[in-house]
């Protein structure tokens, strides 16, 4: 079984389905999720080779993510181009709270930053990651411009937003090559912004799809079926999670043996 891959927007990336949220690979304090322990070098790598053979090409980081970046550098060292890689700038966390900044300083020196704790001399995807004050940051702040600036360095191959606000997805829409928008079968508040992004040639990363546990798990399914939808951010850090996931967004007609 193969996940299948769609273009993001008008890109060019091709991602997976479904893809892979790694947000648990480096932090777990401060996120609204039963507790879990971060898993080791063993397990963090059987996850990804798991993720790789079921088909998922797209892994999605961010600095807020503790570790995350600098694990997956890591971890795909020598691999880097099999996979599409989403991070984000504006948030970053030091190991008890997160802080935010969008001056243009501190996103380049975010994208700079991660460039080095993955390894790799450029990023697939890099999305402003908001803070709640959508409309804010995209009128009073250059942080979409500088990811412009350095998309036209090479440095990044597509720029975007990940929002949390329904005026500030469709502010976003006109500057960006890439929304991020939470959405599920108990939270549709963002699905007008979703349509008008695919009408649009705007590609769109969908997270929190199962609403932080109160969806069930068919609504993985709902949203990957959404015109619009290039690919369903899912957390997990355990293989068979992923696959029942998989299972539930109608990729796979049963569970893996």
């Amino acid at each position: 079984m193969t996940l299948p891959r769609r273009t993001l927007g008008s890109t060019g990336i091709e991602v997976s389905a479904i893809g892979l949220g790694t947000v648990k690979l480096g932090r777990s304090t401060g996120l609204s999720v039963a507790p879990f322990a971060i898993p080791g070098t063993r397990a963090a790598r059987a996850l990804l080779d798991r993720a790789r053979e079921l088909g998922v090409n797209l892994l999605d980081t961010a600095p807020a993510y503790g570790e995350s970046e600098e694990r997956l550098g890591r971890l795909l060292d020598g691999a880097r181009d099999r996979w599409v890689l989403c991070t984000k700038a504006g948030e970053s966390f030091d190991g008890r709270r997160s802080h935010h900044d969008f001056t243009p300083k501190a996103i380049q020196g975010s994208v700079e930053a991660s460039l080095r704790r993955l390894r790799t001399e450029y990023l697939d995807i890099v999305l402003i990651h908001s803070d709640g004050r959508d409309v804010d940051i995209l009128r009073q702040s250059d942080a979409l411009e500088t990811l412009d600036a350095l998309k036209r360095a090479g440095k990044i191959r597509a720029s975007g937003f990940s929002h949390k606000t329904q005026e500030g997805g469709r502010l976003a829409l006109s500057s960006c090559d890439v929304l991020m928008s939470a959405l599920s079968f108990t939270d549709r508040r963002q699905i007008d912004v979703v349509r008008d992004a695919g009408v649009n040639g705007v590609g769109v990363l969908v997270k929190k799809a199962l609403d932080s546990g109160r969806a069930p798990p068919e609504s993985l399914g709902y949203v990957a079926a959404l015109p619009g939808v290039s690919s369903v951010v899912v957390g997990t850090v355990d293989p068979v999670h992923l696959e029942a996931d998989i299972v539930a967004a109608g990729f796979a007609q049963e569970p893996f043996a």
